[in-house]
């Protein structure tokens, strides 16, 4: 598992890193701005629903069943099962696809109450949608090959194929847009074939495997109807994290005008440790405890499963520090170029400040939800999943009315719109970073809830020497924060500096705070060997 978590790691790394430049385009070219926040828009909707369903319900409902197909029967009725997913699939997506694209306007309505149906920004974004949405159909299909590939331990192409959308999203930033009447417009077409490539990307390795499927409907075939019964929970339940950030995106579209790109910058920050590890031991370890759970080994499940929380704990806790103090050293250093201000950097900052403050539960996830769909437990995490959505909802509110009434910001805001609620929210710098912070909220109560779920049933039982690990990581994590911190007292005015200048500083303050880290994981009696048990 350590190995194929390193090649997904590894893969996913790349992905990360043209993601990165993607951004870095983004905040160049188009800076944050009500065009840019409509595409945002445009792309999340789709984006989210993949999520949602292709990588989040799908993927954790059709991984076991593929797995218990592979275990127990013959190559032949693992090609049946993969056509028949595949047809229904495809069915299913051609309808919903072609709804989202005749009801745009309305869709728009729905995910961004506050964009001006009649105005600019509510046209531009009901156009991009009507581009960018049949993204979803061929994603989905990739997501659908990606999950039979994992399955037989094929870890690269799917952790790779994500490089395409970025190209994709580049070259038409930079190649595109300068010939289009509405730059922004360039984005929605680079979407869209994204979507085409990372498909197509991955059907070969699934020909080498003989399972290139050949569509067929299969609503009555009973791979596909366990399939479907186990989706329909998982649609909620597996994808919190994403539900909730959607929930800010709508609440964001009636603040300040750029709350959108501040917070999804923020987001993508996040992505980096999410991505590279927290995704990749996901991946690795759903197909492993699909495979103890079928195969009847209740102590291979439960060493498998403590290794995957120890790992990403190991992972998410320096993670977290190390985002919470850098945030506005790296905003400043990746994204403040072109058009995106000094200013766009600390709401920016703010975000990644907000959200990093949950990053070990995000992570934990990654591990503690494949345990329950592993075993065809689709309830639990629905349970998990609505409580951490109420509490979503609550913190908002909770926390925008704290800074509407008891910031200065807040009240001036407040004087300004006239005692109205939304036009006080619209004038209110920074309330973006409430949302970020209620996202927070959400995704430990969804943690802590799914961790306590398994205890309880007993499936989980830790290994020795929790107490001696938490201590070791405490201690590493302290003596790389107290660096770092030493280095940014010394060190201030990250907006004010030029590009160049920033990336040697970051550098100089990422790499010993990584490398102090290590040594005192090292020095404590850590050692690599000790990640393979």
């Amino acid at each position: 598992m350590l190995r194929s978590t390193a090649v997904f790691s590894a893969m996913t790394f790349i992905s990360r890193v043209s993601g990165l430049v993607r951004d870095q385009v983004y905040a160049a070219a188009f800076g944050a701005n009500p065009a840019m926040d409509a595409f945002l828009v445009a792309f999340r909707i789709p984006n989210f629903l993949r999520r949602l369903s292709a990588e989040g319900s799908f993927s954790m409902a059709f991984v076991p069943v593929l797995s218990e197909y592979r275990e127990r029967r013959d190559h032949a009725a693992v090609k049946e099962l993969v056509d028949r997913v595949a047809g229904t699939l495809l069915a299913v997506l051609l309808v919903v696809t072609a709804a989202a694209v005749l009801a745009a306007p309305w869709v728009i309505r729905v995910f961004a109450p506050g964009f001006d149906a009649e105005g600019e920004q509510g046209r531009l974004a009901t156009d991009m949608l009507r581009i960018t949405f049949p993204y979803l159909l061929f994603i989905s299909m990739a997501s659908l090959a990606g999950g039979v590939l994992n399955s037989y331990q094929r870890f690269a192409v799917p952790a790779l194929s994500p490089v395409l959308l970025n190209v994709s999203m580049i070259t038409a930033a930079l190649a595109l847009a300068p010939r289009m009447e509405q730059p922004v417009m360039a984005l929605a077409w680079g979407v869209l074939a994204a979507g085409v490539l990372q498909l197509a990307f991955q059907l070969p390795s699934m020909a080498r495997l003989g399972l290139l499927p050949r569509p067929r409907w299969g609503a009555a075939h009973e791979g596909v109807r366990r399939v479907m019964r186990l989706m329909v929970p998982t649609l909620f339940g597996s994808s919190v994290a994403q539900l909730n950030l959607l929930l800010n995106t709508v609440v964001a579209s009636m603040l300040i005008g750029g709350s959108v790109t501040w917070l999804y910058l923020g987001d993508r920050l996040l992505e980096f440790p999410l991505g590279m590890f927290g995704v990749a031991i996901g991946a690795v370890i759903l197909p492993h405890l699909s495979r103890r759970h079928a195969a009847a080994d209740p102590d291979g499940y439960s060493k498998a499963l403590d290794w995957g929380l120890r790992l990403c704990l190991m992972i998410a806790v320096p993670a977290c520090l190390g985002l919470m103090l850098c945030a506005e050293a790296l905003v400043a250093t990746l994204f403040q170029h072109g058009r995106f201000t000094p200013d766009d950097t600390r709401m920016a900052a703010l975000t990644v400040m907000a959200l990093s403050t949950a990053l070990p539960a995000f992570l934990l996830v990654k591990v503690l939800a494949p345990a329950f769909y592993s075993r065809q437990d689709t309830r639990t995490p629905v349970k998990a999943g609505v409580v951490a959505v109420l509490a979503n909802i609550a913190a908002t509110a909770v926390f925008l009315a704290l800074a509407l009434g008891f910031t200065e910001v807040g009240r001036e805001a407040w004087a300004q719109g006239g005692g109205n609620l939304r036009a006080a929210l619209k004038a209110m710098p920074g309330a973006h970073g409430c949302l970020a912070l209620a996202t927070a909220v959400a995704g430990w109560t969804n943690a802590i809830q799914l961790w306590w779920y398994l205890r309880r049933a007993q499936v989980f039982r830790p290994a020795p020497g929790w107490g001696r690990f938490a201590r070791q990581l405490l201690v590493a994590s302290a003596a790389m924060s107290a660096l770092v911190l030493a280095l940014l007292w010394a060190w201030n005015g990250w907006t004010t500096w030029h590009w160049s200048e920033r990336a040697w500083r970051l550098a100089l303050v990422v790499g010993p705070g990584a490398v102090v880290y290590a040594a005192a994981l090292w020095l404590q009696g850590i050692r690599p060997r000790d990640l393979r048990h």
